[in-house]
């Protein structure tokens, strides 16, 4: 058995089986409490930087699929699972995730106490840590582990974003055991700040009846103007949103020209706009199954979330905003909108990929808010 080892910046260290190709990756350390959906998960660009923690007990036994991905590649820098799978069984699946992560040189480490990580944690906080495949010191590793950088001030978003502006035009497709969803007539142009955007987002705005234009993360709010939108995304996207000081500013010249709808780093960025402060979360809040009271419903939602920061509800000035959803958990801010604008945004994904559906509202409030405007 090839040795894998997780060493932490605390000095903590666990041990595991190496699978795939050997490999050293440094990261923050944190743990996705869903029960499917890892391909996903590895390729989500909000978790550039992070070495990520499965509580599922068995991974790789679907294999991947092209039409899963959420970006060309994954962005997770190492996987602990407690089994990895060697048996792939999906018709679907085109390759097995070994082979996925291997390719780009991901190291994973199997057989790994993943309830004992994800306690210490819970308890400690997410903290730095490197994933060996190559190395057998310890000591040494967790020098390593001190020595990267912290999440908090690091600016993420910048480095996964799209270089070149594109056009997206797919749609939500059929998948099998599914109803498949029809796609409205597209009435209107959404031009797409990409921070670390998950692709399900753009199929669900154009599913929703969007044409939809992906442009990086620094392009100028009258560039953005200029392409004449009838409204403004915000995406998703990894590391700390408080550096992300043109990306705040070009949103601030856009709130009241135009509706704006923002999720995850999206909200962040959005708050920050607007004067508010955001904070770190100690582990974060990453999985399927959490639940927020929706304010205006009274309903809850169970919603997929992948964020280590959080908006500070005092900080907003309760004169232009209200509070629209909160997290049962913690009591962590969710969501909230403008009073006078079009403007709202909410923490969690609700294109759920992985996760429930039961937020898929939010994208016809979108469309509402466009319709509005127009």
């Amino acid at each position: 058995m090839h040795l894998a080892i997780l060493a932490l910046e605390d000095g903590t260290v666990f041990e595991g089986k190496a699978v795939g190709v050997p490999a050293e990756r440094a990261g923050e350390v944190v743990f996705n409490t869903a029960l499917t959906g890892y391909q996903e998960i590895f390729t989500d660009p909000s978790y550039a930087g992070q070495i990520v923690v499965l509580t599922n007990p068995q991974i790789g036994n679907y294999g991947t699929a092209e039409g899963d991905n959420e970006a060309k590649h994954p962005y997770i820098e190492g996987l602990v699972v407690r089994e990895f799978s060697e048996v792939t069984s999906n018709w679907r699946s085109d390759l097995g995730a070994e082979s996925f992560l291997s390719r780009c040189q991901i190291p994973i480490a199997s057989e790994m106490d993943t309830r004992a990580i994800v306690r210490h944690l819970r308890s400690r906080g997410a903290m730095r840590g490197v994933l060996s495949t190559l190395s057998s010191d310890a000591l040494a590793l967790v020098e390593k582990a001190r020595s990267s950088p912290s999440m908090s001030g690091l600016d993420l978003a910048t480095r996964v974003s799209t270089e070149c502006a594109y056009e997206w035009s797919e749609p939500v497709g059929p998948v099998s055991g599914s109803q498949h969803i029809a796609n409205a007539e597209q009435r209107f142009h959404v031009v797409a700040y990409d921070y670390g955007m998950k692709q399900n987002i753009l199929r669900r705005l154009v599913t929703a009846g969007c044409r939809v234009t992906v442009v990086p993360s620094l392009t100028s709010a009258e560039d953005v103007l200029a392409l004449q939108p009838d409204g403004v995304f915000l995406s998703n996207g990894p590391g700390d949103p408080e550096p992300l000081t043109p990306q705040i500013d070009n949103v601030r010249r856009l709130i009241g020209k135009t509706p704006v709808f923002g999720i995850c780093l999206g909200h962040q960025v959005l708050a920050l706009a607007l004067g508010a402060k955001t904070y770190k979360l100690k582990f974060g809040h990453r999985g399927a199954n959490h639940p927020v009271l929706n304010y205006n419903t009274g309903r809850v939602e169970i919603t997929s979330q992948n964020h280590g920061f959080a908006v500070d509800p005092d900080s907003l000035n309760a004169n232009e905003v209200d509070l629209t959803h909160v997290n049962l958990n913690d009591q962590t801010l969710e969501g909230f909108r403008h009073r006078q604008h079009p403007v709202f945004c909410v923490q969690y994904h609700p294109e759920g990929a992985p996760g429930p559906h039961d937020s898929h509202y939010l994208f016809g409030e979108f469309i509402d808010r466009m319709t509005e405007a127009r």
